[in-house]
């Protein structure tokens, strides 16, 4: 697949920028498959479609490409436009050069994750959504038709141009930075970190959105314990750290994913009923 020349519409690899602004207007549907399992990954492998299709023409290689898109993925939606920008410039290079660890590919998404999702749900819910309210209700409140036209162009003026603009700075930022850390090996270094990265984040989800309360007790009296209180005492979190082992153990086994929900079910409804688990 050779190199294309510079034009107006046309990037400095093999896509264009109609290409890219496929890629854009699909990105809106981020959260509309927007799942339990694997969260927006759906919406990230649809978005990359139009580009992962020009890249790759033997069939395998556009399956393969898929899959890597189809792992857990989670963001601030309208910030989701930077990383697929990079996962773009990541995807055209092996697609040329055919000597990119694919891997890396999935583990700069996953250490984008957390820092993005952090600024994007301070910047967007928890600022410009406030600022935008503000003001609509307030007029709303008057009657003023202008309230609801106003909150909502102040919220997604920003949002869109943000989508926008973060996908073409995504796509740059990829294209040049990859040829430089390749040069001077810093990209082995590179996906080892990002993989650090995230599995802290996963290890940080786990602990702060993973609740199991066991409130049966040991002993009698003053030194009773819960069992809650006995695991949090070798490990705090450990709880959540078993189960979401167990259910981890349960997947690599091949274990469909609609069994695995009913199993949290029964195991809940029967933990509830018996005693063994609590609220």
């Amino acid at each position: 697949m050779s190199m294309m020349k510079n034009s107006s519409d046309q990037m400095e690899g093999v896509l264009t920028k109609k290409d890219l602004m496929n890629v854009f207007w699909r990105s809106f549907t981020m959260e509309w498959a927007w799942n339990y399992e694997r969260q927006m990954n759906l919406g990230y492998c649809y978005s990359m479609i139009p580009v992962l299709d020009k890249l790759y023409d033997k069939k395998e290689d556009r399956v393969e490409a898929y899959k890597r898109h189809l792992e857990f993925y989670n963001v601030t939606p309208w910030l989701s436009s930077f990383p697929l920008g990079i996962s773009i410039a990541m995807e055209e290079k092996n697609a040329v050069s055919k000597n990119l660890d694919t891997s890396s590919i999935n583990n700069i998404k996953v250490a984008l994750m957390g820092p993005l999702s952090g600024i994007g749900d301070s910047l967007f819910w928890g600022t410009l959504r406030i600022i935008a309210m503000g003001i609509g209700t307030s007029l709303a409140l008057e009657g003023n038709i202008l309230g609801p036209l106003l909150f909502l162009l102040i919220f997604n003026i920003p949002a869109i141009l943000a989508r926008y603009f973060g996908l073409f700075a995504g796509y740059k930022l990829g294209a040049g930075f990859l040829d430089k850390i390749k040069e001077s090996g810093l990209m082995d270094k590179l996906t080892f970190g990002a993989s650090i990265i995230g599995l802290m984040v996963v290890g940080a989800m786990i602990a702060s959105m993973v609740s199991i309360t066991m409130p049966l007790k040991i002993g009698s009296g003053k030194d009773s314990m819960t069992l809650d209180d006995m695991f949090n005492n070798i490990i705090p979190g450990l709880l959540p750290l078993l189960f979401t082992g167990f259910i981890y153990y349960l997947v690599k086994k091949g274990v469909k994913a609609h069994w695995v929900l009913l199993l949290m079910v029964l195991i809940g409804i029967v933990g509830a009923y018996t005693g063994i688990l609590g609220v």
